[in-house]
């Protein structure tokens, strides 16, 4: 377990590290920045998982399974909303449909905990939910990444996925996704980039989010408007906070 100070989780578990770069939206990825930090500090986990290129770490494709961290969650006594792999993707195309049965197991095993699943493949994760005829689990959230128009695709994609909540994190939101749909989908997180490389958050792509959370009944959690300094730009949006949480459907 890490304590995280992600907003919309408690702490985070990876048993898997390591991706690949997929669309734009992982051009700065801070995982990436990690990755290299905790491999220069010594962590096998993280051992080559990254190379330098143009001076910033990139991911390098190779993906490290910690089977040691599987028993983690049955450790924590008290209730957690768990963020499962924010140093990589469960559905990336190199981890083993075993090794995500495993996952499966510890979570249907450890239903006090809510699980939160965010990947840029939908397409794999809904493969590989009815290929393996993995259950339901009504403490796993599954989500897609979407961070502008060309991978929109991604909505429609979570859709056909089995799941008490899909959500959708636009974060980094680097384009306009006025054409996005979130019938069938329950949550919505909304971030602009932070770091030393952000790219600008327009705040009528944020109001276009708004308007379709609003339309399809689904819950809106504003993260941040990031920039170079996100703490100095803050999460106020419409002179309040959002903190919208999806209710249970299943």
């Amino acid at each position: 377990m890490a304590e995280t100070t992600i907003e919309w989780t408690d702490v985070t578990w990876n048993p898997v590290a390591g991706c690949s770069i997929m669309s734009a939206g992982c051009t700065n990825c801070y995982a990436m920045r990690m990755a290299a930090r905790l491999e220069a500090m010594g962590v096998e986990k993280y051992k080559g998982l990254t190379r330098k290129s143009g001076g910033r770490a990139k991911w390098t494709g190779k993906i490290s399974l910690d089977h040691a961290a599987l028993g983690a969650p049955h450790r924590w006594s008290k209730p957690r909303r768990v963020f499962v792999n924010s140093m990589s993707d469960l559905f990336h195309p190199d981890v083993p449909t075993t090794f995500v049965r495993e996952v499966w197991r510890v979570m249907a095993e450890t239903p006090r905990h809510t699980y939160q699943i965010l990947t840029k493949r939908p397409d794999r994760m809904g493969e590989t939910l009815h290929g393996e005829g993995l259950n339901v689990l009504p403490n796993v959230w599954l989500g897609t990444s979407v961070e502008d128009s060309r991978v929109l695709h991604r909505l429609d994609e979570l859709r056909g996925v089995p799941a008490s909540v899909r959500f959708v994190s636009y974060e980094p939101l680097i384009g306009s996704v006025a054409g996005g749909n979130l019938q069938g989908i329950h949550w919505a997180i909304v971030g602009g980039e932070s770091g030393p490389n952000a790219r600008p958050m327009d705040p009528l792509w944020v109001d276009e989010i708004f308007d379709q959370c609003t339309d399809a009944d689904a819950a809106f959690f504003f993260k941040q408007w990031g920039g170079k300094n996100k703490k100095a730009a803050g999460r106020v949006y419409r002179d309040r906070v959002w903190d919208g949480l999806p209710e249970l459907r299943i």
